[in-house]
Protein backbone atom coordinates (compact mmCIF):
# COMPACT_ATOMS: atom_id res chain seq x y z
CA UNK A 1 0.00 0.00 0.00
CA UNK A 2 1.32 3.40 -0.90
CA UNK A 3 1.33 6.34 1.45
CA UNK A 4 -1.23 8.07 -0.77
CA UNK A 5 -3.60 5.12 -0.34
CA UNK A 6 -3.04 5.10 3.40
CA UNK A 7 -4.27 8.67 3.85
CA UNK A 8 -7.18 8.46 1.40
CA UNK A 9 -10.48 9.38 3.09
CA UNK A 10 -13.29 6.82 2.90
CA UNK A 11 -15.75 7.19 0.05
CA UNK A 12 -19.26 8.31 0.92
CA UNK A 13 -20.84 4.92 0.13
CA UNK A 14 -18.83 3.11 2.81
CA UNK A 15 -19.68 3.07 6.52
CA UNK A 16 -18.22 5.82 8.66
CA UNK A 17 -15.76 5.27 11.50
CA UNK A 18 -17.69 5.88 14.69
CA UNK A 19 -16.05 6.30 18.09
CA UNK A 20 -17.42 2.84 18.96
CA UNK A 21 -15.81 1.23 15.92
CA UNK A 22 -12.53 3.05 16.62
CA UNK A 23 -12.50 1.72 20.19
CA UNK A 24 -13.52 -1.78 19.12
CA UNK A 25 -10.65 -2.03 16.62
CA UNK A 26 -8.13 -0.46 19.01
CA UNK A 27 -9.15 -2.95 21.69
CA UNK A 28 -8.62 -5.78 19.21
CA UNK A 29 -5.10 -4.50 18.46
CA UNK A 30 -4.31 -4.22 22.18
CA UNK A 31 -5.65 -7.74 22.78
CA UNK A 32 -3.50 -9.08 19.94
CA UNK A 33 -0.42 -7.33 21.35
CA UNK A 34 -1.07 -8.83 24.77
CA UNK A 35 -1.36 -12.34 23.33
CA UNK A 36 2.01 -11.97 21.62
CA UNK A 37 3.68 -10.47 24.68
CA UNK A 38 2.32 -13.30 26.83
CA UNK A 39 3.59 -15.87 24.27
CA UNK A 40 0.07 -17.19 23.73
CA UNK A 41 0.82 -18.01 20.11
CA UNK A 42 -1.98 -20.54 19.61
CA UNK A 43 -4.53 -17.99 20.82
CA UNK A 44 -2.99 -15.40 18.48
CA UNK A 45 -3.08 -17.94 15.65
CA UNK A 46 -6.85 -18.27 16.17
CA UNK A 47 -7.14 -14.58 15.21
CA UNK A 48 -5.63 -15.20 11.76
CA UNK A 49 -7.82 -15.58 8.68
CA UNK A 50 -7.40 -18.68 6.55
CA UNK A 51 -6.33 -16.47 3.61
CA UNK A 52 -3.78 -14.53 5.70
CA UNK A 53 -0.86 -12.75 4.06
CA UNK A 54 1.79 -11.62 6.59
CA UNK A 55 4.44 -9.54 4.82
CA UNK A 56 7.45 -7.47 5.84
CA UNK A 57 9.26 -6.12 2.79
CA UNK A 58 12.92 -5.27 2.73
CA UNK A 59 13.52 -1.53 2.87
CA UNK A 60 16.25 0.21 0.88
CA UNK A 61 17.80 3.66 1.07
CA UNK A 62 16.89 5.32 -2.22
CA UNK A 63 17.33 8.74 -3.70
CA UNK A 64 14.19 10.83 -4.07
CA UNK A 65 13.99 10.03 -7.79
CA UNK A 66 13.89 6.29 -6.94
CA UNK A 67 11.37 6.52 -4.09
CA UNK A 68 9.14 3.98 -5.81
CA UNK A 69 11.89 1.37 -5.28
CA UNK A 70 12.21 1.91 -1.51
CA UNK A 71 10.47 -1.38 -0.63
CA UNK A 72 10.78 -4.86 -2.09
CA UNK A 73 7.73 -6.04 -3.96
CA UNK A 74 5.95 -9.36 -4.39
CA UNK A 75 8.36 -12.11 -5.35
CA UNK A 76 11.39 -10.12 -4.15
CA UNK A 77 13.42 -10.52 -0.95
CA UNK A 78 11.36 -9.91 2.19
CA UNK A 79 11.89 -10.48 5.90
CA UNK A 80 8.48 -12.19 6.08
CA UNK A 81 6.22 -13.41 3.31
CA UNK A 82 4.02 -15.84 5.20
CA UNK A 83 0.59 -17.38 4.97
CA UNK A 84 -1.39 -19.05 7.75
CA UNK A 85 0.26 -22.42 7.13
CA UNK A 86 3.82 -21.04 7.42
CA UNK A 87 2.84 -19.14 10.59
CA UNK A 88 1.57 -22.46 12.00
CA UNK A 89 4.94 -24.07 11.24
CA UNK A 90 6.77 -21.21 12.98
CA UNK A 91 4.57 -21.59 16.07
CA UNK A 92 5.05 -25.37 16.13
CA UNK A 93 8.81 -24.87 15.95
CA UNK A 94 8.71 -22.36 18.83
CA UNK A 95 6.80 -24.90 20.91
CA UNK A 96 9.28 -27.75 20.30
CA UNK A 97 11.98 -26.24 22.50
CA UNK A 98 14.37 -26.81 19.59
CA UNK A 99 14.22 -23.22 18.31
CA UNK A 100 17.60 -22.09 19.67
CA UNK A 101 16.86 -18.44 18.84
CA UNK A 102 13.99 -18.53 21.34
CA UNK A 103 15.45 -20.67 24.13
CA UNK A 104 15.32 -18.94 26.52
CA UNK A 105 12.40 -17.07 24.99
CA UNK A 106 12.34 -13.39 24.13
CA UNK A 107 10.50 -10.90 26.28
CA UNK A 108 8.51 -8.51 24.11
CA UNK A 109 6.31 -5.46 24.47
CA UNK A 110 4.17 -4.45 21.51
CA UNK A 111 2.95 -0.87 21.61
CA UNK A 112 0.48 0.44 19.03
CA UNK A 113 -0.74 3.98 18.48
CA UNK A 114 -2.05 6.38 15.83
CA UNK A 115 -4.72 3.93 14.69
CA UNK A 116 -6.54 4.98 11.53
CA UNK A 117 -9.38 2.99 10.02
CA UNK A 118 -10.84 2.92 6.52
CA UNK A 119 -13.92 0.73 6.07
CA UNK A 120 -13.72 -1.28 2.86
CA UNK A 121 -17.23 -2.67 2.88
CA UNK A 122 -17.95 -6.38 3.15
CA UNK A 123 -17.20 -6.23 6.90
CA UNK A 124 -13.52 -5.48 6.20
CA UNK A 125 -11.41 -2.60 7.47
CA UNK A 126 -8.03 -1.26 6.43
CA UNK A 127 -6.27 -0.38 9.66
CA UNK A 128 -2.98 1.46 9.90
CA UNK A 129 -1.09 1.94 13.14
CA UNK A 130 2.34 2.92 14.32
CA UNK A 131 4.13 0.35 16.43
CA UNK A 132 7.09 0.08 18.71
CA UNK A 133 8.29 -3.42 19.46
CA UNK A 134 10.72 -3.81 22.34
CA UNK A 135 12.48 -7.15 22.61
CA UNK A 136 14.96 -8.40 25.18
CA UNK A 137 16.56 -11.79 25.48
CA UNK A 138 19.29 -13.20 27.68
CA UNK A 139 21.26 -10.58 29.58
CA UNK A 140 22.35 -8.22 26.81
CA UNK A 141 20.19 -8.74 23.73
CA UNK A 142 17.93 -5.72 23.43
CA UNK A 143 16.30 -4.48 20.24
CA UNK A 144 13.65 -1.96 19.34
CA UNK A 145 11.73 -1.91 16.10
CA UNK A 146 9.62 1.06 15.07
CA UNK A 147 7.39 1.50 12.08
CA UNK A 148 3.91 1.22 10.68
CA UNK A 149 1.59 -1.69 10.06
CA UNK A 150 -1.01 -1.86 7.30
CA UNK A 151 -3.64 -4.43 8.29
CA UNK A 152 -6.86 -5.70 6.84
CA UNK A 153 -9.21 -6.80 9.60
CA UNK A 154 -12.38 -8.74 8.92
CA UNK A 155 -15.37 -9.10 11.20
CA UNK A 156 -15.57 -12.65 12.51
CA UNK A 157 -17.40 -14.87 14.96
CA UNK A 158 -14.25 -15.03 17.11
CA UNK A 159 -14.87 -13.59 20.61
CA UNK A 160 -12.35 -10.83 19.76
CA UNK A 161 -14.72 -9.73 16.97
CA UNK A 162 -12.18 -9.63 14.13
CA UNK A 163 -9.65 -11.73 12.29
CA UNK A 164 -6.42 -10.57 10.70
CA UNK A 165 -6.51 -11.11 6.93
CA UNK A 166 -3.48 -9.05 5.85
CA UNK A 167 -0.53 -7.48 7.60
CA UNK A 168 2.22 -5.47 5.94
CA UNK A 169 4.92 -4.46 8.39
CA UNK A 170 6.90 -1.38 7.41
CA UNK A 171 10.10 -0.96 9.40
CA UNK A 172 11.61 2.49 9.73
CA UNK A 173 15.14 1.11 9.71
CA UNK A 174 16.81 -0.33 6.62
CA UNK A 175 19.46 -2.37 8.43
CA UNK A 176 18.42 -4.85 11.09
CA UNK A 177 20.99 -5.46 13.78
CA UNK A 178 18.91 -8.14 15.48
CA UNK A 179 20.38 -11.63 15.49
CA UNK A 180 17.09 -13.11 14.30
CA UNK A 181 13.43 -12.38 13.64
CA UNK A 182 11.97 -15.30 15.56
CA UNK A 183 9.03 -13.31 16.95
CA UNK A 184 5.88 -11.75 15.52
CA UNK A 185 5.04 -8.11 14.85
Amino acid sequence: MSIETAVRPPSSNVERVTPELQQEIEQFLYFEARLLDDRRYEDWYALLADDLHYFMPTRYNRLRREADKEFSGPGEAAFFDDDKQSIAMRIRRLNTGMAWAEDPPSRTRHMVSNVTIRPRGNREYEVDCYYLLYRSRLEREVEMFAGMRHDVLRRSAHPAGFELARRTIILDQTVLLARNLSFFF
